[in-house]
């Protein structure tokens, strides 16, 4: 079986491969744009202490919501997007009061406009749904909610620890290792499926 040259691929057709369980087509767009996003994060903070977790924070929710991607628009500016609410985010955690969304860059064209659903859509959104679900169930108990609220309601910090009566800290050390127990589970689980149909 020919190897896929994933470079070749433009953008719209690798978030197709995604949509279709091909996780290694989302390694190709998070290479292909976290250089971007990475100096995007770090102009906005200032430094670098934060600007790797946030660039992790803001990829995992574009994987998870990558059903919603609208391929009429550029899939840079809608990661853009994504990260940029994530600082946004962020910045309110961190009560940083000389910070407010109006200094920020404004996204590019119309990435975030919602997009008419055909009936094919929502089979692709299902099936995504579905293996998202997979993951999540994969969790254990007490980070699964955590998860839920971060990443799928997307809750702030501040929220969630008033929500389950957390300190604020607390949250922010549990969350950083649920998302990183969510990478693995994700990594592993691809990597099940990669040898299971190559043996099938």
């Amino acid at each position: 079986m020919a190897v896929k040259e994933y470079n070749s691929y433009d953008d719209r057709a690798l978030v197709s491969m995604v949509i279709e369980g091909d996780s290694t087509a989302f390694d190709t767009l998070f290479t292909r744009h976290s250089e971007m996003i990475y100096s995007t994060l770090f102009k906005f903070t200032g430094n670098s202490d934060n600007v790797e977790d946030l660039m992790q924070e803001a990829f995992m929710k574009a994987y998870l919501k990558i059903g919603q991607y609208n391929p009429k628009y550029d899939f840079g500016a809608w990661i853009y997007t994504i990260a940029r609410n994530t600082f946004v985010d962020f910045s309110r955690t961190q009560k940083n009061s000389a910070l407010n969304s109006q200094n920020l860059p404004l996204e590019s064209g119309n990435s975030t406009q919602p997009s008419v659903l055909t009936p094919e859509d929502y089979i692709i959104n299902a099936q995504q749904r579905a293996q998202i679900e997979r993951y999540i169930s994969m969790l254990p108990e007490d980070y699964r909610q955590l998860f839920e609220l971060r990443f799928i309601d997307e809750y702030s910090y501040e929220e969630i620890a008033e929500k389950l009566d957390m300190k604020l800290g607390t949250v922010k050390t549990r969350i950083f290792r649920v998302r990183n127990l969510m990478c693995r589970i994700i990594t592993e689980g691809e990597n099940r499926d990669d040898k299971q149909s190559n043996n099938g």
